[in-house]
């Protein structure tokens, strides 16, 4: 009986190797054009319409340190990270991933180290699709022409990008619609692509504070032009309470750009309100956990689908949910949080302490000896994916069922299931004209 050979047995054999610490964990980089990404960096001024982004690109992409006049934050390791810079962080940490190889036949993913969410955020307003489109044509054209996007299609490739993904869904050529079509070209669709809202740097972890001083708190502003929205609902509440904290944040308001008062607000709370942003998830989610306080969450789509490799999928251990219908019918938020017993809360108050490595990044240019950080457990699930695919390619296992409206679902399987009624269906139900602009993270 003839064996069938793939051109990824090499990579797969590495696993078996117990000699060689990097056994399966070998990571193939592109070597790209500098168009693509370093390029983009000499023009840092024009990376944001609104704002200077060269003083943001320093430090490896971790941004200017944090001053500490008010004694918040530790006095040294932190710094003033842009949530768009993702881009610059992974592929610094990158270079530093102590399993990388120059022989693509061993490696168990590709990764591509194109600044994305950089290229986008430049033509984002006043360009037409054209130019929008420019960089991620080139550099599909570019993939698909090597020699190591032969071997799976690019089914063994990762990029990252810093922004939401509908910056890379347009739905149509009109020069009226938003972003580019990047995740729609075919090539494209194989690739395994991660999005970050919101990315934290640091090299040391800060000393908690005993949060007495508010029971719950939000620092937003309200969306007046939004009806779906339950900001104004969550302000309300909190002016209202008299164990709840507000820092509101209407044009204007300079505390709301000082990380030293929001930072402040946060380690003085037990729990911190999260309702939706511009997206499901907003960055504010992740400055409360950096802080210890507990995220209290009104849609499973700002956390529970998304971030499943780097927070439990039990989310009650970390945080409170409260479904945003609840609020629309003025439930006392004060009176629910009120109801958790008081070691359930220190329990949950320690598992987001816990959970702290796992989502911020260390500085790129330090070594990591005792935790893994969101770089680390990123790559690890990459690895672990394209290893899965691999074997099932191997024995015959395919599965081409995937839904991209239903891709919320996947994520929150475990071994064996399928996807099937959920009960968080009526929170993803969306027009069909707009069911392709769900969110993904992990594809």
């Amino acid at each position: 009986m003839e064996i069938k050979t793939y051109p990824f047995m090499r990579a797969l054999r590495t696993v078996d190797n117990k000699s060689d610490p990097c056994g399966g964990r070998y990571i193939y980089v592109h070597d790209l054009p500098p168009r693509f990404n370093e390029d983009m960096l000499k023009e840092c001024k024009s990376l944001s319409l609104w704002t200077n982004m060269c003083k943001f690109t320093t430090n490896a992409g971790l941004g200017p340190p944090l001053e500490n006049l008010e004694g918040v934050f530790s006095n040294t390791g932190w710094y003033a990270t842009n949530q768009f810079a993702v881009d610059v962080i992974f592929n610094n940490r990158m270079k530093q991933y102590e399993c990388l190889t120059n022989d693509s036949s061993l490696a168990a993913a590709i990764f591509v180290p194109f600044y994305a969410g950089f290229d986008i955020a430049r033509y984002l307003w006043g360009h037409n699709t054209s130019t929008r489109d420019a960089a991620s044509l080139a550099l599909v054209d570019w993939l698909v022409n090597r020699p190591e996007w032969s071997i799976m299609g690019g089914k063994d490739h990762f990029l990252v990008a810093g922004r939401i993904t509908w910056d890379f869904r347009r739905l149509t050529d009109q020069d009226s619609d938003w972003g580019n079509k990047l995740l729609f070209l075919p090539a494209a669709k194989t690739c395994l692509c991660l999005w970050w809202n919101r990315v934290l740097g640091m090299r040391m972890i800060m000393g908690f504070r005993n949060s007495s001083e508010a029971s719950f708190c939000f620092a937003g502003a309200p969306r007046p032009g939004n009806v779906k929205s339950i900001r104004g609902q969550i302000i309300n509440q909190c002016k209202n309470s008299k164990v709840g904290k507000l820092l509101e944040c209407d044009f204007g308001e300079s505390k709301c750009h000082s990380p030293s008062s929001i930072m402040q607000m946060f380690q003085s709370s037990l729990f911190c309100l999260q309702p939706q942003g511009d997206s499901y998830t907003r960055r504010s989610a992740f400055d409360s956990m950096l802080a210890g306080c507990i995220p209290v969450f009104f849609h499973p789509g700002s956390a529970y689908t998304q971030y499943t490799w780097h927070l439990p999928k039990n989310y009650s251990q970390y945080s409170v949910f409260i479904p945003e219908d609840d609020i629309r019918r003025n439930i006392s938020i004060e009176q629910r949080l009120s109801q958790i017993p008081a070691e359930k809360v220190k329990e949950m108050r320690e598992a987001v302490i816990n959970l702290i490595p796992r989502l911020i990044y260390a500085d790129p240019r330090s070594k990591l000896e005792t935790f893994k950080d969101a770089f680390d457990v990123a790559v690890g699930a990459i690895i672990d994916k394209v290893t899965k695919l691999r074997k099932d390619i191997i024995e015959g296992r395919k599965d081409d069922s995937f839904i991209e409206e239903l891709s919320w679902k996947y994520a929150l399987l475990d071994e064996g299931q399928v996807v099937g009624p959920h009960e968080w269906d009526p929170f993803f139900s969306k027009p069909k004209k707009t069911a392709s602009r769900i969110l993904t993270v992990h594809r």
